[in-house]
């Protein structure tokens, strides 16, 4: 793994506890520590990339293998039929952990636009 100082990195080294839900080879699905919603889960690639837009063609296969990991942990808490999908990009979009990762988010009305 590369040296990844986030906090992100500390939960895949186990170096801090998480409460995670779902993990594979690929990544890893944890409960947020400060949830914006009754069900608020993050999912992270365990290859480090910091952003969405620093993704490369060869991350191509992990970010579709993110997506459908999406529905397995959807499906798992039965909020499949329900739930918001974000992803912050960069300090502007809120970015605050520089390890790409989905915000999932259910149990409560969600107003539209966001943000």
């Amino acid at each position: 793994m590369e040296d990844n100082k986030t906090i992100f990195g500390k939960i895949l080294r186990k170096e801090i506890p998480a409460e995670v839900i779902y993990e594979d080879d690929f990544c890893l699905a944890f409960k947020d520590i400060a949830p914006k919603a009754p069900t608020h889960i993050l999912l992270i690639p365990k290859k480090l990339i910091p952003k969405l837009s620093d993704a490369q063609s060869e991350d191509a296969e992990l970010l579709g293998h993110m997506m459908v990991s999406v529905g397995k942990v959807t499906r798992m808490l039965g909020i499949e039929d329900a739930f918001r999908l974000v992803i912050n990009n960069g300090a502007k979009a809120q970015q605050t952990v520089f390890h790409l990762h989905m915000h999932i988010l259910s149990g409560r009305a969600f107003n539209w636009p966001p943000g």
